[in-house]
């Protein structure tokens, strides 16, 4: 070492072997603990990640990345049913514990290491009879088209959607829907917009049951007492996260429940910029619409 690189005088303190390993030690500790506390994300698919041509918000399968890089629970929490959801996951990649499916009625869980080629199982599931409420809306929409998710996973329906996935799904007659008990039950009509579905359940009334209106004129309904924020409420304490550790994140009236979940907890609700007024004014917070990257700019904040 010449004298130029040399440190200057008194610039270096010795310590004890037992100091520096000390010291070591600390450090190895400081750089092992994570910079942030765990945080359980629920994220919504349509309108939330997906845009209405099935590609992806901008940006969001790198920010998705990120946010469980920083070992945050990333999830979905969707009212598709799990054969509509799992490529998603996939396309994600991401492996969570559980995936909230069918508006919570559904609950998956995943099988194994959290790896790529993780598989899930039924976990949890709600059911219900639904003779009654089919019949009611077969009165009053007698031209729309029917389909009813068994507890098993299959699915009957009464005349082809070809906008929602009918793998494992078979066409029926109308009475058969209600055969045996069901986990949901999801009412199409082309002829009406979400705003009829919304005057025909005010005017109608939907008893003993939870219900949610679609943007794309559609209308949901599962058991009594049961939505996203039920089934988010069960994996939350499964997973042992506090609930102020919640982000939750959507576009659409059966994204309500989960934000007045979070918010009475103290976690954070957050609304698409392109929802309805009646969604947003439910939410703590908003951000940009889903065509604009949404999803990304709040995970990338976290």
């Amino acid at each position: 070492m010449t004298s130029e690189s040399a440190p200057v005088t008194g610039s270096i303190e010795a310590v004890s072997v037992d100091e520096a390993a000390d010291v070591v030690e600390e450090i190895v500790e400081d750089a092992a603990s994570a910079p942030r506390e765990r945080l359980l994300i629920a994220l919504d698919i349509d309108g939330t990640i997906l845009l209405e041509d099935e590609t992806y918000s901008p940006g969001v399968v790198d920010a998705v990345a990120e946010a469980q890089g920083l070992g945050h629970e990333v999830m979905l929490a969707t009212g598709r049913s799990w054969e509509g959801t799992r490529h998603i996951l996939e396309h994600l990649a991401i492996t969570p514990e559980y995936v909230v499916c069918s508006n919570g009625a559904v609950i998956l869980k995943r099988v194994g290491a959290a790896d790529a080629g993780a598989s899930y199982e039924r976990f949890h599931t709600e059911e219900f009879d639904a003779t009654e409420v089919l019949q009611l809306l077969r009165d009053h929409l007698p031209s729309a088209r029917y389909m009813v998710e068994l507890p098993d996973g299959r699915r009957l329906y009464t005349d082809h959607m070809d906008e929602w996935n009918v793998s494992r799904a078979d066409r029926v007659p109308f009475e058969q829907l209600s055969a045996q008990p069901v986990s949901r039950v999801v009412v199409v009509s082309e002829d009406d917009t979400d705003e009829d579905f919304v005057d025909l359940v005010s005017r109608i009334g939907l008893n003993e049951v939870s219900y949610a209106v679609g943007w794309s004129a559609w209308l949901d309904i599962a058991p009594q007492g049961i939505d996203k924020a039920t089934g988010l409420e069960l994996v939350r304490d499964w997973l042992g996260i506090d609930a102020a550790r919640v982000v939750v994140i959507g576009d659409g009236r059966n994204d309500i429940g989960m934000f007045r979940w979070a918010r009475a907890h103290g976690g954070r609700a957050i609304a698409m910029g392109q929802g309805p007024d009646e969604v947003l004014s439910e939410a703590s917070e908003l951000t940009a619409s889903v065509t604009e990257g949404g999803v990304t700019a709040v995970l990338k904040a976290l």
